[in-house]
């Protein structure tokens, strides 16, 4: 693994990011929470272990064996440095050109010369410049910038008169500035994801990255260089083929575009609202929809068309398609597998193989759904069940020996008996109709049945004739006629004793 402690989902995480969303190191550094060196070096890594977008269906251990071979001793070695002002003139003057080409071009002309990594640490030393502040020119479809208002929209309850503040979420796509705006209760993790959801909804496209505040509902350790994402809302993004770059520590200028539409929209929305009494969310929300129409059809001042043309012009064409269905918002928690490989989750029990008792899983659960995974694998399933203190199996996690009794049934011990003979078919049928419930009979036609590979299906047969006439219907006075060759014997009827005749025994003719 590398010197920095990275995760294989920040792994998978950074390649999907350089390789399917086209990010920048820089970008995807932030995203992933990581440093810019590891970024290159797992790229550089997965390049030369011949792996492409998307991967192949490998587990963690696999895909950090392909990456992370045990390393050689280096051996020592002259090399030629690179000419870093031609470099950095080509740099300078291509748009597209990169770090990344540049190095591979240098180690075509030197097979062993620097490895990416220290290639852009030499770079890095040679141009060093001031930290200048420049004018961001923002990209046909590139980022999305959200963040919450400042200023509240009030709610009153119209059944209690309560007034309940709530929250107003803001999006503007950088290129064209067409904003969306809704009001949600909270700022909490499942409204921020729901709000982002409904984003893209209203722009029917899906921007290359989305720049958020360091909002905690957005990311769990906020950091100047490398904050940590959620996770939660990391597979949202995923799930939209979209990265999230979140804004840095005390950086305003990094979203200086949402800093401008929070502001817009508290004016050109906000303000014209004041004087209305909203009584649900639904209708604060149909109010700020209507103002945000007029909004987004207002002309420029100083440019032709408005936000709504310049967005159908330039930004919708280079933005993502949406997926075919939209992302159901998920919880993840960990999870320890039980003795009896179910684990818990809001007191339902959900089955996993059984191979993996004890062992910790992560849990990924939606309202319709729960899914399991150990080392990054899916290996479980469930639908969503609400029953407390009820259990979900799926028999193909259980032991051969639980499926096998699991698949018990009155029905299925009749049958067996059948096929043996009336006699044994009569006596399972007895014993469990005898049990206050069939299961409690199981186990006692199971030795019962069991007997006649033992014995003989015939003498089974005999012995449970006996047992009949006996009123012996039991595991136990069967296996003992058996072991005592009892069922050979013919069965005879006892002899009839001769009635007993005295003047104090009264007879049958007394009581009538």
């Amino acid at each position: 693994m590398p010197q920095e402690r990275v995760t294989m989902r920040q792994i998978r995480e950074i390649l999907r990011l350089a390789w399917s969303c086209g990010q920048s190191r820089k970008n995807t550094a932030i995203a992933c929470g990581v440093g810019k060196t590891t970024v290159t070096d797992t790229v550089a890594r997965a390049t030369a272990a011949g792996l492409k977008w998307p991967l192949p269906p490998l587990d963690d251990e696999a895909l950090e064996r392909l990456l992370y071979p045990p390393v050689l001793h280096p051996l020592v070695r002259n090399l030629i440095q690179p000419e870093w002002q031609s470099l950095h003139d080509e740099l300078v003057s291509h748009k597209n050109l990169t770090l990344m080409l540049l190095w591979l071009e240098y180690k075509e002309r030197q097979p062993d010369g620097y490895q990416y990594s220290y290639f852009c640490e030499r770079y890095s030393l040679w141009h060093k410049k001031l930290d200048i502040s420049m004018r961001q020119e923002h990209r046909a479809g590139d980022k999305l910038f959200v963040d919450y208002c400042g200023q509240t929209l009030p709610i009153v309850d119209p059944a209690t008169g309560e007034i309940r503040d709530a929250q107003v979420f803001v999006a503007v796509l950088g290129a064209s500035n067409y904003t969306y705006a809704e009001a949600t209760w909270t700022q909490s993790l499942p409204d921020w994801i729901g709000s982002h959801v409904r984003t893209f909804t209203f722009l029917q496209a899906v921007p290359k990255a989305v720049v958020p505040d360091n909002l905690r509902s957005g990311v769990t350790k906020p950091c100047r260089y490398e904050p940590e994402i959620n996770t939660t809302y990391g597979y949202m993004a995923d799930h939209y083929h979209t990265a999230i770059i979140p804004a840095r520590v005390r950086r305003p200028k990094d979203k200086a575009k949402a800093e401008v539409g929070v502001q817009i929209v508290q004016r050109f929305i906000l303000a014209a609202l004041r004087k209305m009494t909203f009584f649900s969310l639904a209708e604060a929300n149909a109010a700020i929809h209507k103002r945000l129409e007029m909004l987004n059809n207002r002309p420029f001042r100083k440019l032709p068309g408005c936000r709504k043309s310049r967005f159908e012009e330039i930004d919708r064409p280079a933005m993502l398609p949406l997926p075919p269905a939209p992302y159901e918002y998920s919880d993840w928690k960990k999870a320890r597998l039980g003795i009896n490989y179910h684990f818990e989750l809001e007191g339902h029990h959900y089955s996993a193989p059984h191979k993996l008792r004890r062992e910790e899983l992560l849990i990924r659960y939606t309202e319709s759904v729960v899914e399991c995974f150990c080392k990054g694998v899916r290996v479980a399933s469930h639908p969503r069940s609400m029953a407390k203190g009820k259990y979900t199996t799926d028999p193909e996690h259980m032991p051969k020996a639980h499926r096998e009794y699991a698949e018990w049934s009155p029905e299925r011990f009749i049958s067996w008996a059948a096929g043996i003979g009336a006699a044994t078919k009569q006596t399972i049928e007895t014993v469990l109709v005898t049990k206050p419930h069939p299961e409690q009979g199981f186990k006692s036609c199971m030795g019962i049945l069991s007997l006649g590979k033992r014995y003989g299906n015939e003498r089974l047969e005999a012995a449970c004739q006996r047992a009949i006439a006996i009123k012996g219907l039991n595991y136990k006075s069967i296996k003992a006629t058996l072991e005592n060759n009892l069922d050979r014997k013919p069965l005879t009827e006892q002899p009839q004793l001769p009635l007993v005749t005295h003047r104090n025994i009264r007879g049958t003719t007394y009581y009538h």
